[in-house]
């Protein structure tokens, strides 16, 4: 069989995945609701040659390869919760997934004028057809919300204001909450504003913070590059979707979220050129860097065109036998002959058990719900040894979720 094709045999296995074989007890206490004092004080679990060990994150750098490749994902995490009061005192909330119009995240951002947004709207049965306002406290700006139109899962809506000197970025900022998961069961507080976001965090439009980075510091960085590791970036903007839970029985019943990237020209060569181990910061990152690959992959066989964008089964249906090396010099020349720096892209991949992890080696990442898509993805990346992983963190007390613990995992080829 070829390198990375599969027969319409794995595909269809892929497809026929239970969920409910994905699943464990998850105790709400076991759910860290709020992050340690210290980021680096995390425990971390260590997957390596099918033993498992635990250690605290400060010390990740003892386990990373000399001179290796450390990719993470610097998207910023934005205050994407609206709460709207009505003159008959209902409580609309306005939840920010992607812009529309425009479409560009930093056209949006930097806008002083009106933008639109598609957005899970809260109570949305008793938002009719009249404007919302709220009012930013100490400031004389108001922010318009209207209902520009409805979707089959939230809406289009349209702001304003009434301060050309603030741009979007800067209303939200003051009046906006931060995202934290559903799951906290609590509100947003002072201590969110910076920690459910990375200490490298730059470009605006992640509704979720990809919590693998939380751990990192400035020491954690110093000490990595006594070895030769310096942090190289991608950005994916995190999306709402990555709470959705899977209802169906089987994964081809799931439709994957889509998910907005950018990656540089200077990455891409890198990935390219690197001939050292691979370690992606996250889920978010991993999936990155793979539909990379698979961008590459549609250049080398002339597929790409100008949609940049890889579907949920795209990468189990493409007739490929194309290395990671090959793809990712593809995508360059491709990039270099088209004279882009940097690529606008969106995936809607799914990895999950079945899939050959194709261009990372080490996987840093948090513990995940039960019977989720990310959960797969960790499953993808170790095998049935995701069930022992997890019983062990469970028995060593280790905190769960976004704010939870963390664990470096060594992908299973």
């Amino acid at each position: 069989m070829a390198l990375f094709q599969y027969s319409e045999k794995e595909v269809m296995d892929v497809k026929k995945i239970r969920i409910a074989d994905y699943n464990y007890s998850l105790p709400d206490e076991r759910i860290a609701k709020h992050p340690l004092e210290k980021r680096d004080q995390s425990k971390l679990l260590v997957y390596k040659n099918s033993r498992i060990s635990s250690d605290i994150f400060k010390n990740i750098d003892t386990y990373l390869p000399n001179n290796s490749l450390l990719i993470l994902n610097n998207t910023r995490v934005v205050r994407a919760r609206l709460k709207f009061t009505k003159a008959t005192g209902a409580n609309i909330e306005i939840f920010l997934i992607e812009p529309v119009e425009p479409s560009d995240y930093t056209l949006s951002f930097s806008s002083k004028a009106k933008v639109t947004w598609k957005c899970i709207v809260g109570n949305i049965k008793r938002w009719k057809s009249d404007d919302l306002q709220l009012k930013i406290s100490g400031t004389s700006t108001t922010l318009t919300a209207k209902m520009f139109r409805r979707l089959s899962e939230g809406a289009e809506v349209e702001f304003s204001w009434n301060d050309s000197s603030l741009s979007f970025a800067e209303i939200i900022e003051l009046c906006g909450k931060v995202p934290i998961p559903p799951y906290l069961n609590r509100d947003s507080e002072d201590i969110d504003s910076y920690r459910y976001q990375t200490i490298y965090a730059q470009p605006e439009g992640s509704v979720a913070a990809p919590t693998a980075g939380l751990h990192f510091t400035d020491e954690v960085f110093k000490k990595l590059k006594g070895k030769g590791i310096e942090p190289s970036f991608v950005t994916l903007h995190v999306g709402a979707g990555t709470f959705k839970p899977v209802t169906a029985e089987t994964i081809d019943g799931h439709e994957m979220h889509t998910e907005h990237f950018f990656v540089d020209i200077k990455m891409v060569e890198k990935l390219w050129k690197s001939n050292e181990k691979v370690t992606c910061v996250g889920t978010t990152t991993l999936r990155t860097v793979e539909s990379i690959y698979w961008l590459g992959v549609k250049a080398a066989m002339g597929l790409l065109g100008s949609n940049f964008f890889v579907g949920q089964w795209e990468p189990y249906e493409l007739d490929a036998d194309i290395k990671p090396k090959d793809a990712f010099k593809a995508l360059y020349d491709y990039m270099r002959d088209k004279g882009l720096e940097a690529l606008s892209a969106s995936t809607q991949i799914i990895i999950a058990p079945g899939y050959t992890i194709k261009s990372c080696d080490i996987l840093i990442t948090n513990f995940h719900q039960p019977r989720s898509t990310l959960l797969l993805l960790v499953a993808a990346t170790v095998g049935e040894s995701w069930k022992s992983i997890y019983q062990y963190a469970l028995e060593n007390d280790f905190r769960f979720l976004s704010y939870g613990d963390s664990s470096i995992l060594f992908v299973n080829k």
